[in-house]
């Protein structure tokens, strides 16, 4: 069920469905979450069961504002604090120490949690409602201090950005806060606070040079601390995958390839920056934005489009090296890589 998430009946319905131990598909500027209360282990379970996700992957925690770190990390190193105060609420998620006994299935078992405060009104809505005291549980249960919320789609498949994109992935049956597709539309950078300099575990809209311009520190690499790193989302090799095959090749790579196609290439799509020419009718041509913005607010709705016409191979044009585009990227590397 898709509900409204303008409308205070749909956010109170919502955080009541959450209270109760429920899933709910919520906005975020990102991409669209499947959520549930971080602190219920039984709540929890049911994420990872309508993804197909293993249970041993962490999930990231949605607070309201920074007085929530308080209730799942021990811990806030100088460095952290300058960057959720340059840009919480935000898409950026930091992995800190965790708190005993708080959030242990959500975090996947690990000593580290990654939390996050997303800057959509309705998730924002929705995270104050949950939190609110004073409610019985009649009303929907106890307050909830934080949501779990893993993008609302299967397991290593390709991130929703609308409400319709998570009831097509996981069922008219769920849930939804319809707040209009996603502004950033690529997952939120995520960095690693617990090692005593700022780690770059996952790019995103907020980029490197960003992160070391507001805590003073260069991040590293995951890659400079491989045996040191958490486990965290969306940072396995192969990842938001389409149902096609994805393949990125250079401007005169494509243009190769359509050229020795000719007038019989079919159930091929192609997303590129340049211009190209090809004899078949049948290829389903996109072209890709000159911005590293717009390309990644579309990306994904690209992606599940081509699947929606049934393509077999998904060609793209491998995006510039350029900071900005890392987040875009990282997401097609790891999709061509499924």
């Amino acid at each position: 069920m898709i509900l409204d998430g303008t409308q205070p009946d749909s956010i109170a319905a919502a955080a009541r469905a959450v209270r109760s131990g429920a899933l709910l598909g919520l906005p975020t500027e990102t991409v669209y979450g499947l959520a549930a209360d971080a602190s219920s282990d039984a709540a929890v379970a049911q994420i990872f069961a309508a993804k197909g996700r293993p249970s041993d992957h962490p999930l990231i925690v949605h607070v309201a504002d920074a007085s929530g770190i308080a209730h799942f990390a021990s811990e806030v190193p100088g460095f952290a604090q300058k960057l959720v105060d340059a840009f919480w609420p935000g898409p950026l998620t930091l992995i800190l120490p965790r708190r005993p006994g708080v959030a242990t299935a959500a975090t996947g078992g690990q000593d580290s949690v990654g939390l996050r405060c997303p800057a959509h009104p309705v998730a924002h809505a929705l995270l104050v409602a949950c939190a609110a005291p004073g409610h019985s549980a009649d009303q929907g249960g106890p307050p909830v201090w934080g949501v779990a919320a893993p993008s609302a789609n299967r397991f290593g498949r390709v991130s929703p950005t609308t409400a319709r994109h998570v009831q097509d992935e996981l069922g008219a049956d769920l849930l939804v806060l319809d707040g209009g597709p996603c502004d950033v539309g690529i997952e939120s950078t995520i960095v690693d606070c617990t090692r005593g300099v700022p780690v770059l575990l996952r790019p995103g809209a907020i980029t490197r040079a960003q992160i070391a311009a507001a805590c003073g520190m260069q991040p590293l690499s995951k890659e400079e601390l491989p045996a040191l790193t958490p486990r965290a989302s969306g940072t396995l090799e192969a990842h938001y995958a389409p149902a096609a095959k994805v393949r990125l090749m250079d401007a005169k790579a494509l243009q190769t390839a359509l050229d020795l196609l000719g007038a019989d290439a079919a159930h091929i799509a192609v997303y590129a920056r340049s211009a190209l020419r090809t004899r078949s009718s049948r290829l389903v041509m996109r072209r890709m934005p000159d911005d590293a913005t717009a390309t990644a607010q579309q990306l994904f709705a690209v992606l599940r489009g081509f699947d929606d016409q049934a393509v077999k191979l998904i060609w793209i044009e491998t995006p510039p090296a350029a900071p900005e585009w890392e987040g875009v990227r990282d997401r097609l590397q790891r999709a061509a890589a499924a």
